[in-house]
């Protein structure tokens, strides 16, 4: 194997190396044998047109087409040509992967899932730098640079990631770097001979001679530090320790005694992102026996800190073991209904959580991965995902009274519910709001009901997504002031003016009723997902409150014990529609217009959701694009075009003609014209070097060997010879060579006006023996121009250097040692 070909799967090597930090962006490994395979791709391409000596341009071009086949292949959209080639399908499918990685990334926490638009704009990333390492490495020799690309993977795991990041990844990345280096050095030092020590004995290439042993232990040590220094100085990391442990909080694996666990998934995320789409995603379709279905649940945030209210990962036990009962400990004052419920879940659904209705005590067609944790009722997993998955449950609804509610005792000291009332102390704002709202309240439940009916139409609180998210004290209070916020805002407020006024409280997540699509069933979008607060009663346990106004909610369903303010208890049917609710009309009830403010924004948008149209601009944008690159690659075409073009109308006419038509004109008023009597000869050198230099850019892009060392004439007989140039050509091309030798040397030039005939017919024959690929670049993509530029650029790039050196230099002379020494002279 060459040097260049080895440097090349190092430089591929040392990409999937810098790569690996991203493994603690995704949850699992699909992302990584998905870059294997495009990186590999490209530096199989990129070895295959070295090896053809392939222009620098075209080994580019070819590696940027690997990639775009390797995506294709990837993430195909089924309307490719011959199943590899992009069609327009395939462009509006990758269009529509990276608004959907767009919307994800608002959407999931991390660990995100193997979403395609993810996984798509990850594979698209890496395979780029991997074509940029590769170019800067073994085209320009300038690996160093290759650092600044594998950098900027790095900094997306340690731009999303709120805690720590693993520093094992770090150093394997770390590595690929230094062995580029170290492959680079020694493949540079390789080219000038054998290396020897100092007492003469030979060395073999990859033996460490003591300034490479010195350099490695030097970047070793670098690593060490970088890494150990955080560690050791207070509050620069987030704790090594929980980041490589399994029971840490909230960040990785559940406690395994307990049996299943999975990684956090940021809930507040997940919801402002969904309802903040441009577009309807049907997520889920339910069907239950149950005439008024409330909320499905996925998970909750319980935990709080100055940050604002976060959720734990969960843990428990698997759904196969059984599920508890809630009517086993059942109060004469709650009345419990079973009922049944299937749900079925699309592909756009991809959560390690499963919406269920509160307090299931049966699953079917749920294997051992999925598992249930009665602290949060929620169902989740550590492997499995709920995309395209059907299963169903059994479940009990509990409905409560007020005046049972009104009756629920003081919570125990010793109760371990407790803590979720604390944390939420300490905003001067907040705590005078709950005094003043809780003042003469003498039971929990109507203290709870004056912090609820704060939020309504008639304090001013409007339904908008058209605020800033956020669940902080800061958050709150802003909240408090300007009224306006969406589902998420409301039931983070509540929970903490609750938990302010000693009161366990927490953010549930999860799904409306949804829209009923025929007789107990129902359909569920992204529209549908909602957050809502639960307070824990002690003897009922954890009973909903759902603040946000209804008639800013899709599918809402208020329930008895906590209807909109001013509903009176006996509109309520318990076994039909609620007053309140949002559904569409003839579904789940009528609309009532006038619950909606007349500040809200979202007036003329039922559902207040604020739906922008889809925005279609991108079709312009890779139009746009396109044209660019034509046009980028026809410049060289066009370049070589305008060059032709003005020497032959340098050459289309006799010199002596063209003097004697210029002397013959009549000379401006006060203008003195100084005839020169060997105008003619110097305007037929002009135009025989115009010619010859038109020949010698012809050969070039016909990739005919020119010798700078030769006479025009001797050039002139050997292209006659080597391409076997007969009659009228070989004739032209002596001719050529005739008078560019006459131009240079002879007193008297050749003073003739078939140079450009003479050209044309060399062209023509140059280009019937040429191949139809030599002829192609000699028309698209001219070695004589593409030489010429690169001769330029690296005429300037050294005239830059030489300018650094003598800026460099001249700091130097600045030196306090350097003047001391001087002075001590």
């Amino acid at each position: 194997m060459t040097s260049r070909r080895y440097l090349s799967v190092i430089a591929g090597t040392a990409t999937l190396m810098a790569a690996i930090p991203l493994s603690a962006v995704f949850d699992q490994w699909t992302w990584l044998f998905q870059c294997i395979l495009t990186v590999g791709l490209i530096v199989g391409v990129a070895i295959l047109t070295r090896s053809v000596r392939a222009a620098l341009w075209v080994q580019v071009l070819a590696m940027c087409a690997t990639l775009l086949v390797a995506v294709t292949l990837i993430f195909p959209s089924h309307h490719e040509i011959l199943g590899i080639i992009p069609s327009r399908e395939t462009f509006e499918h990758f269009g529509l992967l990276t608004r959907q990685a767009a919307e994800d990334m608002r959407a999931y926490g991390v660990p995100v899932p193997d979403r395609d638009g993810l996984l798509f704009v990850t594979v698209l990333g890496v395979g780029a730098v991997a074509i940029i390492v590769d170019v800067v490495t073994v085209s320009l020799r300038r690996p160093a640079l290759a650092g600044l690309p594998m950098l900027a993977i790095y900094s997306v795991p340690v731009a999303v990631l709120a805690d720590a990041v693993n520093p094992l990844p770090f150093i394997i990345g770390a590595a690929g770097f230094l062995w580029l280096l170290v492959a680079d050095r020694v493949d540079r030092v390789r080219k000038f001979g054998r290396r020897f020590t100092g007492d003469g004995r030979d060395v073999d290439v990859w033996e460490p001679s003591p300034l490479a042993a010195a350099g490695r232990r030097l970047a070793l040590v670098g690593v060490l530090i970088a890494i150990v220094v955080p560690l050791a100085i207070p509050g620069m990391t987030g704790g090594l320790i929980d980041r490589v442990g399994g029971n840490g909080s909230g960040n990785g694996l559940g406690d395994g005694s307990r049996g299943g666990g999975t990684r956090s998934v940021d809930l507040f995320a997940e919801l402002s992102g969904r309802l903040n789409q441009n577009t309807t995603q049907v997520l889920a379709t339910v069907s239950t026996d149950d005439p008024n279905p409330y909320y499905l649940r996925l998970g909750v945030a319980d935990e709080i800190n100055p940050r604002g209210f976060r959720n734990r990962a969960p843990s428990g036990r698997a759904v196969t073991r059984g599920l508890p009962d809630p009517r086993e400990n059942a109060r004469n004052d709650v009345v419990y209904r079973e009922h049944r419920a299937t749900i079925k879940i699309t592909r756009d659904f991809d959560m390690p959580y499963l919406p269920v209705y509160a307090e299931p005590v049966r699953t079917e067609k749920l294997d051992s991965s999925w598992f249930y944790d009665p602290n949060t009722t929620s169902i989740f997993s550590g492997r499995s995902r709920s995309k395209n998955r059907t299963y169903s449950f059994q479940f009990v609804r509990s409905e409560y009274s007020v005046d049972a509610l009104r009756s629920a005792p003081s919570l125990p000291p010793d109760d371990p519910n407790r803590r979720f009332a604390l944390g939420a102390s300490g905003v001067r704002e907040v705590d005078e709001l709950v005094e003043r709202l809780t003042n003469g309240k003498t039971n929990q439940y109507d203290r709870v009901r004056a912090i609820f009916d704060y939020f309504s139409l008639e304090n001013g609180f409007t339904y908008s997504l058209q605020t800033q998210p956020g669940t902080s004290a800061q958050a709150i209070v802003n909240f408090l002031q300007k009224k306006r916020g969406f589902c998420e805002q409301y039931a983070a407020a509540m929970a903490w003016l609750v938990r302010a006024a000693g009161i366990p409280a927490r953010v549930a997540f999860g799904f409306t009723r949804g829209t009923s699509s025929s007789e107990n069933a129902y359909t569920l979008t992204n529209r549908n997902l909602h957050a809502w607060t639960e307070v824990y009663f002690a003897g009922f346990g954890w009973v909903p409150f759902d603040a946000t106004p209804p008639a800013g909610v899709v599918g809402s369903a208020p329930v008895a014990w906590a209807l909109p303010p001013g509903t009176p208890p006996e509109e309520i049917n318990p076994s039909g529609p609620l007053p309140g609710s949002t559904a569409e009309p003839g579904v789940n009830g009528p609309q009532d217009p006038s619950r909606r403010g007349p500040e809200d924004p979202n007036a003329a948008n039922p559902g207040g959701l604020g739906i922008r149209p889809s925005a279609t601009n991108w079709p312009w944008w890779a139009l746009a694009g396109t044209l660019v690159i034509l046009t980028l690659l026809t410049m060289p075409a066009v370049v070589r075009v305008l060059a032709r073009r003005r020497r032959r109308a340098a050459t289309s006419a006799d010199p002596g003609a063209r003097v004697e038509a210029a002397m013959a004109e009549d000379p401006l008023p006060g203008e003195v014209r100084v005839v020169v009597a060997d105008a003619a000869a110097d305007m037929a050198r002009r135009d025989a070097h115009a010619a010859w230099d038109e020949l010698v850019d012809t050969l070039v892009d016909f990739r005919v060997r020119v010798d700078p060392a030769e006479t025009p004439r001797s050039t002139a007989e050997r292209l006659a010879a080597e391409e076997r140039l007969t009659g009228k050509a070989a004739e032209s091309v002596r001719l050529l060579g005739y008078a560019e030798e006459r131009a240079r040397y002879a007193r008297t030039p050749l003073f003739v006006a078939e140079l450009v005939g003479a050209l044309r017919a060399v062209r023509r024959a140059l280009a019937d023996r040429a191949s139809r690929r030599t002829r192609l670049a000699a028309v698209l993509m001219p070695r004589s121009v593409l030489f010429r530029w690169r001769a330029s650029i690296e005429d300037r790039s050294t005239s830059v250097a030489a300018a650094i050196v003598s800026w460099r230099e001249a700091l130097l002379r600045l030196s306090p040692r350097r003047l001391l020494a001087a002075r001590m002279r």
